[in-house]
């Protein structure tokens, strides 16, 4: 018994139609009347054929239609983060002009036998951050001659960087709470690494984080002697625990909150309560991001807006020039500080 798989021939024969008309019905290039397409469909739908053969597309063209996404963390939190759902949302939206779709990698593939960085078939590559393990990654990744594009992280300067202004963004909600009277201000960091597992940052704690240390080095610009407590990652749950260790001892409870994400912001306020203690009135909290916060109403945090979907399209726009062969140049793009209730001048002593 035959198993041929049907072809584009097959299937205009069956129509009545040339196969380059039964060809623009399913490439979409070509506009074709109602008729000609339902006709078109309805003898695909008979013959079991569902469209081109994306590989013989892939060999015409000598690409493989993929380009990568790395993380720095498991893809099971990745998503959690509102912020890498919305720069995914740009990246894709820019990709999609290419034909081409998104491969979503970790930086090490655990077992050792999945897709990698340095394994999958990729026409380009794009790392959300870049730790110390995709550094790693990235000579192999050259060798194969595959553009590389980096979202929040420094892989070099020969790597285009998509960035924001972190340090700048985030001394000047650090500024905003000096001018409101605060003198006791805490620090609650993104993770200080891969791996992190929640604690105190001191003086020897190695960052290789772009984007923690970037934005605690913003907040100790204003508040040198500030503490600095590292969450494990940008989750409300692991803002909660920072903040309970934060307002633990009465004697020591700071009158303001420096928070580098705006889930981290929700979880500090909610330990906050637990606490007893009253925001803005007892203490101000601010977040990073700008993103919508569910369940964190009454309270609109004072926090500083990024562009997360633009910053996606910009990566996006920078594989496509290196893909066709251009050169793609470095972006850094500006947050907008944003003021709401959860900020307001220092508790008397």
């Amino acid at each position: 018994m035959s198993t041929r798989r049907a072809t584009i021939s097959d299937v205009a024969r069956e129509a009545g139609v040339s196969p380059s008309t039964a060809s623009v019905v399913f490439s979409g290039k070509t506009p074709v009347s109602d008729a000609t397409r339902r006709r078109v469909l309805d003898a695909a739908a008979a013959l079991g054929y569902t469209g081109p053969d994306p590989r013989a597309a892939s060999l015409r063209r000598g690409r493989s239609g993929i380009v990568g996404v790395v993380f720095e963390e498991h893809l099971r939190t990745a998503f959690l983060d509102p912020v890498k759902t919305l720069m995914m949302d740009g990246l894709a939206d820019a990709v999609a002009p290419l034909g081409a779709g998104l491969l979503l990698l970790r930086d090490q593939e655990p077992t050792g036998s999945g897709p990698s960085l340095t394994t999958a078939p990729l026409d380009a590559a794009v790392l959300i951050g870049c730790s110390g393990l995709l550094r790693e990654s990235l000579d192999a990744v050259r060798a194969r001659g595959i553009p590389v594009v980096v979202i929040e992280g420094d892989a070099g300067d020969d790597v285009p960087r998509i960035g924001l202004d972190n340090r700048e963004a985030q001394r000047q909600a650090a500024s905003h709470l000096r001018t409101l009277g605060h003198r006791d201000v805490a620090i609650v960091a993104l993770p200080a690494r891969a791996g992190w597992e929640r604690g105190w940052l001191g003086d020897g704690t190695a960052i290789t984080i772009d984007v923690t240390r970037e934005r605690l080095a913003g907040a100790l610009d204003v508040f040198p002697d500030a503490p600095a407590y590292a969450a494990a990652g940008s989750f409300i749950d692991e803002g909660l625990l920072a903040g309970r260790e934060l307002f633990a001892d009465p004697a020591r409870r700071p009158t303001a909150v420096i928070a580098q994400s705006d889930l981290l912001a929700a979880g500090v306020i909610r330990a906050a309560e637990e606490a007893g203690l009253r925001v803005p009135e007892d203490v101000s909290v601010t977040g990073f991001d700008g993103i919508v916060v569910d369940g964190l109403a009454p309270y609109e945090l004072t926090t500083l807006v990024q562009p997360a979907t633009e910053k996606g399209r910009a990566a996006g726009a920078a594989v496509a020039a290196m893909i066709d062969g251009g050169v793609a140049a470095s972006i850094s793009f500006t947050c907008t500080f944003h003021e709401g209730n959860t900020t307001g001048p220092a508790p008397a002593p």
